[in-house]
């Protein structure tokens, strides 16, 4: 494998550990439950890590807050800004309103808007920005040239993946047979935090990233060698959208270095992992968080062994969520949801 990028040092264990030193008390460590049902499937034991029961719905709190304690004083009466697809934004939010600063999050009009109304509730300001992330990560960059405020990204900062490595040591910690972990895959923040901490423990850990197929940003760029600019498609894995920004400094390489396997799951079958999730597990989970199980559903993986699947977020529209468990065509209902979030955006 190749090494890390010349001149930077991506984050280590250690920063993770000193990020859960940070976030004690802050968040919660949420279950990891055993599934029988995927386990009958599978051959070999099923566990869910819970993360969608995080106190935002999802796992970007740890990330966030993590890099928000993280920053020195005199910077924190600037204010923070990142562009989202909602879950990062939710989580700078309540983090920045924890520890009593501003915040703007930076929304294509592709978000769903109970997402962007969450955000809202938490105090910070939703500034929609043109169809897509790198549209309002114009307007980040703008915020930080001209009103001096700190940009905070949801999965491309070395304390954002110190953040997000805490969860692959609680899940080693709480099943440390395990033998594989399915983690959702957008940007990478997640998955290489995740990696990196597991694998940093126990090395013969195998780490499998999951994706939609429509716009997976990461997929492309792995495959091109390096990061490529995508086009933002209508998807039930929302969270997933977004291109890994064409300078990315820290989760491509880490990600390229680290990762075992990469696949991508069609939005029929996310769909039929979200029924799955509410049916047999009793869980209400986003697309996002159910790519995991799609893959498990999707085909038999015998060699994956002892596994745990991250449910990363459980912030869906109860809406769609309904129409989904009715069985309604997947693809209809994310082109729908697409053209209903625009529409709300121009109201």
């Amino acid at each position: 494998m190749a090494g890390p990028e010349q001149g930077t040092r991506h984050p280590q264990l250690t920063d993770t550990l000193v990020a859960r030193r940070r976030l004690a008390g802050r968040l919660r460590r949420t279950p990891l439950i055993a599934s029988p049902s995927l386990t009958a499937r599978h051959g070999a034991a099923v566990h869910l890590k819970c993360e969608h029961q995080q106190i935002t719905g999802a796992f970007k709190l740890r990330g966030a807050t993590n890099a928000v304690l993280a920053l020195p004083p005199d910077q924190r009466g600037k204010g923070v800004t990142a562009a989202s697809t909602g879950n990062h934004g939710r989580a700078l939010a309540h983090a920045a309103r924890a520890a009593g600063i501003p915040c703007i999050v930076c929304m294509s009009a592709l978000v769903p808007a109970n997402k962007v109304e969450a955000i809202e509730a938490l105090g910070a300001e939703a500034r929609i920005v043109g169809l897509s992330q790198d549209d309002a990560q114009v307007e980040v960059d703008r915020l930080v040239a001209e009103e001096g405020m700190i940009a905070l990204p949801p999965f491309d900062h070395a304390d954002i993946i110190a953040g997000q490595g805490t969860l692959g040591l609680e899940m080693l910690e709480e099943l440390p047979e395990a033998e594989t972990l399915l983690v959702p895959l957008s940007g990478g923040g997640l998955i290489a935090g995740v990696a990196m901490a597991a694998k940093t423990v126990k090395p013969s850990i195998r780490v499998v990233g999951i994706s939609m197929q429509r716009g997976a940003a990461m997929h492309d760029s792995l495959k091109a060698g390096h990061p490529v600019p995508v086009e933002e498609l209508p998807t039930l894995a929302d969270s997933l959208g977004g291109g890994i920004g064409l300078d990315n400094r820290h989760s491509f390489a880490m990600v390229r270095d680290l990762v075992d396997e990469v696949l991508l799951v069609s939005e029929e079958e996310i769909a039929g992992a979200i029924r799955h999730a509410y049916a047999e597990e009793r869980q209400v989970i986003e697309g996002a968080a159910a790519v995991g199980i799609a893959a498990l559903l999707t085909a038999p993986h015998p060699d994956w062994g002892v596994t745990i699947a991250l449910l990363s977020g459980g912030n869906i529209d109860m809406t769609l969520h309904q129409r989904i468990v009715a069985g309604e065509n997947p693809d209809l209902l994310a082109e729908r949801q697409a053209q209903l979030t625009e529409a709300a955006r121009h109201a």
